[in-house]
């Protein structure tokens, strides 16, 4: 038993890094789960636009909640949205195509700044 905490600890440490880090990376919005694209995928830097926008807090898009109820409070991030969202909703939730847009338009709208036509996201 002593021999496997030490892997253990490691182990959970490289899985937690991976989360924190997963979102550096990302350059598209373009889950697998969407299948072939109708629009090409919308560029997103995520580091480079939380900078920008001054976004500290991650559960502002990585909300958290259930049976269509958002939580401020919960954070879902490391999760993918698909996990939640499905790319054909039941009745009564939200897609995860329409998850995406309510979540960057609806935030742009507000703070006056940032992309809302189809074209300025999903560049050709």
């Amino acid at each position: 038993m002593k021999r496997c905490l030490p892997i253990l600890i490691v182990a959970v440490i490289l899985a937690f890094s991976q989360l924190a880090s997963s979102q550096e990376d990302m350059t598209v919005i373009a889950p697998d789960a969407f299948g072939k694209l109708t629009r090409p995928a919308a560029t997103f830097v995520h580091d480079q636009h939380n900078e920008k926008a001054g976004v500290e807090d991650c559960v502002l898009c990585h909300h958290g909640g259930s049976d269509g109820v958002q939580d401020p409070e919960s954070s879902t991030e490391g999760i993918p949205c698909a996990d939640c969202h499905a790319v054909q909703p039941d009745k009564g939730t939200t897609g995860l195509s329409k998850a995406y847009h309510l979540q960057c338009i609806s935030c742009h709208e507000q703070s006056g700044k940032g992309p809302l036509a189809c074209g300025q996201c999903h560049v050709r």
